[in-house]
């Protein structure tokens, strides 16, 4: 089931980000470290009521982010659509145990299906250039690579920004 995060999963959320850092960096993928996702950031997508959570019956193990807030790093980017009436996507996850189970897809189904109901343009988002996995999930939802952004905390490596008009009449 796909339903807001209560701020008393933080820690359950947190660890799961922690186990996908693992499992990626055990891959050669240095795209959730120790300097992202931080805790702060999931608590401020709680407060804003962006932070959604697939549970599995016995608390969160996925975690999406559907914000409305452009960040700055996606200014540069030439989308496809104008910058208004668009969603963002951050901090998508599943904990590894539970992983090619669906439950990506299915969050990402909820992320569109809200992009919908509120009248949004497009959804974007960005992956980890060396996160291949990812860039054929996002390329096979239908998103078209845009452009590229850096983020030189979490890594020299660009994260490339993607982009899926769901609305062409906004």
């Amino acid at each position: 089931m796909i339903r807001p995060a209560k701020v008393e999963e933080i820690p359950e959320i947190m660890e799961m980000a922690r186990a996908c850092g693992r499992a990626m960096q055990a891959n050669g993928i240095f795209q959730w470290t120790d300097v992202y996702p931080k805790r702060e950031a999931f608590v401020r997508d709680l407060d804003r009521g962006e932070l959604w959570v697939i549970d599995a019956g016995h608390g969160p193990v996925g975690t999406i982010v559907v914000s409305s807030r452009m960040d700055e790093e996606y200014k540069s980017v030439r989308w496809l659509t104008p910058n208004r009436d668009n969603l963002y996507i951050h901090r998508l996850g599943v904990h590894p145990d539970y992983q090619r189970q669906g439950l990506a897809q299915q969050l990402m189904d909820h992320a569109e299906g809200l992009a919908l109901r509120q009248g949004a343009r497009s959804i974007r988002l960005d992956t980890f250039s060396r996160n291949h996995r990812n860039q054929r999930f996002y390329e096979q939802r239908g998103y078209q690579r845009l452009g590229a952004v850096y983020f030189p905390r979490q890594s020299a490596y660009p994260f490339y920004c993607y982009e899926r008009v769901v609305n062409s009449q906004v």
